[in-house]
């Protein structure tokens, strides 16, 4: 890496870690569990902590928004808003990754939640979905999802970016920056009335907490790497998201970066391997979890209490990493970083994943029932 770059590198890297140190210890302190969040609705009719997901969402697309309407950041360099749209993509990855993090007792940041309060569990399910993120993105799983799931058979290939505002501007009569304030402003809108409107939300402060600060944390992601850390390679007179594995603009992210992150320990002494943003994230999130766990006493050891209770966690755990990757992201991945861009394929996974993890406890469900 050039040496003017470098400096910029570290810092971009830095704040990553402190940005998921203070995902990871919010999360924590208010439990906010997105698997949890279908779970409740499902089996106990209770929302508060799905708004508090859907709120979390509202404030990263109206902080999302607004960077890109001001023209701080721009939302056409990321993975989520390209003109190819491969849905089959995110349809299968999204339902398999619900699946996944139902059998593994929560989504990718919950497994780092846990790993960081002392869950055993979590740090097998963590290596497993790892590994099978790495073999997703250029293994043997690679195959299946390229040549299948993103084909160009199986891709739209739209006339502009896949966002709403990239695609509505124009028949609405606006400028892209117009449209991308007001319809963020309108979907935030309707998602923080959803949210707010509700009496029984209130309830729980940590639900809005959780909302209000994580949401936040999206948008300082976007604008760390988007503007802060965007800069122009002195070598290749092209500019990029310097510290990103992408080279494009990330925010909160957990299943590829728990891939990179073993990667970077299995070849630790390989110069070519370094910190990047994304693995910084996964170890500020487990930090932070830590930190809260231990300040509040409630670390505590958890371990598999059967071989069939290791065995549901580790398919969890291959499920999430393969679905993941294939949907180019998680509940938090897409279910709100990509979410924040009003990114048609967000979309798409976000539904896939809650439609994946509620069938799957519906069927659960059913043969418990069948069984007793």
């Amino acid at each position: 890496m050039p040496d003017e770059l470098l400096g910029l590198f570290k810092t971009v890297v830095w704040w990553g870690f402190g940005l998921g140190f203070l995902f990871g210890f919010f999360a924590n302190k208010t439990n906010f569990c997105t698997m949890g969040a279908v779970s409740d609705v499902v089996n106990m009719g209770d929302w508060g902590r799905m708004r508090a997901w859907l709120l979390t969402i509202a404030v990263a697309i109206l902080g999302t928004n607004i960077l890109a309407w001001n023209g701080t950041i721009n939302l056409a360099n990321t993975i989520y808003t390209g003109q190819n749209l491969p849905w089959l993509a995110h349809v299968v990855g999204g339902l398999v990754f619900g699946i996944g993090m139902t059998l593994a007792s929560g989504c990718g940041n919950k497994t780092l939640v846990r790993v960081g309060g002392g869950n055993l569990k979590a740090v097998v399910v963590f290596i497993y979905m790892a590994y099978a993120a790495n073999v997703t993105l250029r293994g043997i799983l690679a195959v299946p999802r390229v040549e299948w799931l993103q084909a160009p058979a199986v891709t739209l290939t739209l006339p502009t970016h896949q966002t709403l505002p990239h695609l509505l501007h124009t028949g609405l009569g606006m400028s892209l920056g117009s449209a991308e304030l007001v319809i963020a402003l309108i979907v935030a809108g309707a998602l923080m009335a959803f949210v707010f409107l509700n009496k029984a939300f209130w309830e729980n402060k940590d639900n809005f907490i959780a909302g209000l600060v994580l949401g936040c944390v999206v948008v300082a992601g976007w604008y760390i790497t988007g503007k802060l850390g965007w800069a122009e390679n002195p070598e290749t007179l092209t500019e990029m998201a310097v510290g990103t594995n992408s080279k494009l603009a990330e925010s909160m992210s957990f299943i590829a970066p728990a891939g990179y992150t073993l990667e970077l320990w299995s070849l630790w002494t390989d110069k070519g391997t370094v910190v990047t943003w994304g693995i910084a994230t996964v170890f500020g999130v487990g930090m932070g979890s830590f930190l809260y766990a231990i300040a509040t006493k409630a670390f505590r050891w958890e371990h598999f209490v059967s071989a069939q209770d290791m065995f549901r966690h580790i398919i969890g755990g291959v499920l999430m990493g393969f679905g993941g990757v294939t949907a180019m992201g998680c509940t938090v991945g897409q279910g709100i970083t990509g979410f924040s861009t009003l990114s048609i394929g967000a979309i798409i996974t976000f539904v896939a994943i809650v439609a994946g993890s509620a069938a799957t406890m519906k069927y659960e469900y059913w043969r418990m029932m069948r069984e007793a």
